[in-house]
Formats: C-alpha cells, sequence, structure tokens
C-alpha cells in the first residue's frame, strides 16, 4: 500500500518506483485531483497530460488519466513533453494539466508536476495537501477507480509545433549574427524540444549552428545526470563549448524547464546574471514593470531592475512562492538562483527555453562575447549553495545569528544577514533532508571567502 505523505512534496509529487508509488497510485492521483477540479468548479472538462522520457512515464500517465476518465473529464494526451510544453498546452488550451516527470532526479524515480487552468500552479496550501488526502483514502479503500470504467474519452495531439511557434513570437531570433551554440539535454527532453525551437526549418531557418550533446531521450541518464545544478554535470558541455570554438553553451534539466548557461571560455554564467539579463530586455518592451528575483539570488539582480526602470520584489525560494507573487503584482518576469524562469507573457510560468532564447538575442544583437556581455550584470562574488548535514538546524541557526548581532536580519525564508559593506548570506534549513543550505555573497572574493568559512565553522562545529 502506498503511503502518499512520503512522495507527495511541497510543489510536487515525488519518488521512487515501484517501491514508494506505482500505476494504482496514479490512478487513485488522478482520480482525487479531477475531484478537486470537480469540487471547485474548475473551468473545461478535460485535462492535459504529457510524460518526460524515463521508462516509468508513460504508463504512469495512463494510469493518472484513468482516474482523470473515471471521475468524468476527458484527457488530452500531449505524450512526450517538456514540463514548459505541458504549460504551455494548459495555457493555450485553459485547462488544468499533469505532467509527468522527475525532473533532474535518478532514474528510479518519477513525479507529477500538476497545474490548474492557465498554468497556475498546484502545491501544498493550493490544493496538493487535498489531493494527496483523497487519493489516500481511495488507495486504502482498496477502489481507486470509484466511477468504474472510464466514461470519458481521451484524444491525442501534438502540440510541440505550436509551443514551438509561440516561443518563436516572444523572442525573434532571425535577425541576430550567427552564432554556434552547444546544447546538452543530458538526454532529456531538451532533445526533444530544441531541434523544433532552435533548428526546424519548417518555421524559418534561425542562423543558429547547433552542436548537440546527449539528444537522445535516455531516462536512464546514460551520460550524466541531467542536473546542471551540479558542476560536475556542466564538464561535458564546457569541454565542447571550447573545442567547437561555440559562442554559447546551453544545458537544460531533465524536464526542460531549467537552462544554465556557459560562455565561450567555457565557464558558467551565474543564473542571477542571466535574471538580470533577461530582466532588462523585459523591462525595455515593458517599462516601469515589477520585476521578481529569489531571495537568494545576487544584489546586482535588485540593482539592475531600479537601473533599468523597474520595481524589484523578492520572493521566498520555490516555484509556487514565486509564481504567487508573479500573479500578485503582474510582475513581466521572474528569476530564481536554480535557473528558473518565470514569464508574464508565458501565464507565470518557467519556461527555460524561453531564457536560452533571450539571452542567444541578447548576445546575437550585439558583438561582444558572451564571457564580456554576462560581466556587465556580474558585480559580486558568490559562493554558490553549500550544503551541511545537521541533526539541530534549528540550534544552528540559532548560535549563527547571535554570532553577528550587529548584522541586519531578515527571515523571510531561513536567516539572511546582511552587512554594511554589502556582503550577505543566507541559511535555510531543507524541507526534506536534514541539511542547512548556505549561501554567501561578497563585494570581493577575500570577503566572501573569509565570511563563508566562518559561518560554515560554526554551522558544522
Amino acid at each position: 500500500m502506498s503511503d502518499l505523505s512520503q512522495i507527495v512534496k511541497a510543489y510536487d509529487v515525488r519518488g521512487t518506483v515501484p517501491d514508494q508509488w506505482d500505476e494504482r497510485a496514479a490512478e487513485a492521483l488522478g482520480a482525487a485531483f479531477t475531484q478537486l477540479l470537480n469540487s471547485t468548479d474548475e473551468p473545461g472538462d478535460a485535462v492535459v497530460v504529457g510524460y518526460d522520457m524515463r521508462a516509468t512515464s508513460p504508463g504512469l500517465a495512463a494510469a493518472f488519466a484513468a482516474g482523470v476518465r473515471a471521475e468524468g473529464r476527458s484527457v488530452i494526451e500531449i505524450g512526450l513533453a517538456s514540463t514548459d510544453l505541458l504549460y504551455y498546452a494548459s495555457g493555450s488550451l485553459d485547462l488544468p494539466g499533469a505532467m509527468f516527470t522527475a525532473s533532474h532526479n535518478p532514474a528510479q524515480y518519477n513525479g507529477i508536476k500538476m497545474c490548474r487552468s492557465g498554468a497556475r500552479p498546484i502545491g501544498q496550501e493550493s490544493g496538493l495537501a487535498e489531493i494527496r488526502e483523497r487519493a489516500q483514502a481511495l488507495l486504502d479503500s482498496g477502489d481507486a477507480r470509484p466511477a468504474g470504467a472510464p466514461t470519458r474519452p481521451a484524444e491525442r495531439r501534438d502540440l510541440l509545433p505550436d509551443y514551438a511557434g509561440y516561443l518563436r513570437k516572444l523572442v525573434d531570433l532571425s535577425g541576430i549574427r550567427p552564432l554556434k551554440v552547444v546544447v546538452d539535454a543530458g538526454n532529456g527532453m531538451g532533445g526533444f524540444t530544441v531541434p523544433t525551437v532552435l533548428g526546424d526549418a519548417a518555421l524559418s531557418p534561425l542562423p543558429l549552428e547547433i552542436v548537440p550533446l546527449y539528444f537522445e531521450l535516455d531516462g536512464s541518464f546514460p551520460n550524466h545526470e541531467a542536473n546542471p545544478l551540479d558542476p560536475a554535470n556542466l564538464v561535458d558541455l564546457q569541454r565542447a563549448v571550447v573545442e567547437h570554438g561555440a559562442d554559447i553553451g546551453l544545458a537544460f534539466d531533465g524536464d526542460a524547464d531549467r537552462c544554465f548557461v556557459v560562455d565561450e571560455r567555457g565557464e558558467p554564467v551565474s543564473p542571477s546574471a542571466i535574471t538580470a539579463l533577461v530582466a532588462a530586455r523585459e523591462l525595455a518592451k515593458h517599462p516601469g514593470s515589477t520585476v521578481i528575483h529569489g531571495l537568494i539570488t545576487s544584489s546586482a539582480v535588485a540593482e539592475i531592475i531600479r537601473e533599468h526602470g523597474g520595481q524589484p520584489v523578492v520572493a521566498r525560494v520555490g516555484h509556487s512562492f514565486i509564481k504567487a507573487e508573479m500573479a500578485r503584482t503582474n510582475a513581466v518576469f521572474g528569476g530564481e538562483h536554480s535557473a528558473h524562469y518565470y514569464f508574464r507573457d508565458f501565464w507565470f510560468a518557467d519556461t527555460g527555453m524561453l531564457a536560452a532564447m533571450h539571452t542567444l538575442a541578447a548576445l546575437g544583437e550585439q558583438s561582444l562575447p558572451l564571457s564580456v556581455l554576462a560581466g556587465e550584470y556580474e558585480r559580486y562574488i558568490a559562493s554558490g549553495e553549500i550544503n551541511s548535514t545537521v541533526t539541530d538546524q534549528a540550534a544552528a541557526v540559532a548560535e549563527v545569528r547571535a554570532a553577528y548581532p550587529d548584522a541586519v536580519a531578515d527571515e523571510m525564508d531561513g536567516l539572511t544577514l546582511r552587512f554594511p559593506d554589502g556582503a550577505w548570506f543566507n541559511l535555510r534549513a531543507s524541507n526534506t533532508e536534514p541539511l542547512l543550505r548556505l549561501n554567501v555573497e561578497a563585494p570581493t572574493r577575500d570577503r566572501m571567502v573569509s565570511l563563508r568559512d566562518d559561518v560554515l565553522d560554526r554551522v558544522r562545529r
């Protein structure tokens, strides 16, 4: 019997298959999701379902769809998809949706990202907890499909060309200078979407020479994990960019909703710099707009937003918080340190592909190499996220707070301390593991290293 409390996380469903969940649990979750939609008068009478390249994804998606149909809604099956392609389907069709993926997790994992119509997110506080309770009740009763056999139809649609065309309208790459672009799909869904969005001549040729790395869809991830946040998974891309004399490298995670960027030297460009770059472009089109940035993005992001006439608003780490703030403020754009990028023109949802296209446009509209262009948006030295295993997280955070009595404290998400010289750090507890996550930034490397090491010493001793 599946214990859904072990796999229903803050923002999505995530766990190992078949030991933590299986197709029977997926069917119960599909029924529970539809019960929630029906009880809240969600518009439309269908649910869009897509899945990634993992071996277990088609079966789980089909079982979920059976649960949806049993509860009185039809299903639009879009088949293989990136997560942002599912968001496009939900937004353009104004229907709720479910994407089967475990994103960057290893092969034995799978999961579901669910949304309401218009790609509106579902998290613990916006329906996911209720879905878990309903689905668990169905499983405990031994009746995962209470309404009997499916009574509503399912239809198959290919929305990849429409998705690609929509993105091409948002960012016109046709007039940029020729660029050589290495793309590492990590055997994930970028290998499915990139050829159509950036290389499909049927949409009109683009001045891009795409050098593909690991475009073969393979949920066993034979080359490296599809998690570009780990520097070890960028090594192949960095090497290929230099070997091919490329202008830029792009790395997508498993479900291709995140995109990381490497410059022509093979050096990573920080997601904060990409956030600031895209924010400047969006503010040029929409002067005075609000831009959301995650709590632990660089201080340069808020500075650059203000310099371009925008209104920076900080949000807690996590896509549900970012999306909620974007909807509340009607923000034009939002960015996180994890390389999630959110667009008002994309139903406030995150799409790594659109961020990549903005970066290609910014690079191709002028003659500077990416290292110089990105340098205009990088003003401080950051540590990157550092994890420490800590049994008593609250005690460790309290000790760190007491060590810096003169710093300005903020407890929006963990503990953030800011210092008069512009240095700051954030210390946050993991939601799922006995870890404390540390991010440090300072005006100089020496100051960053000194502050980083001092905080880590207090956390770990």
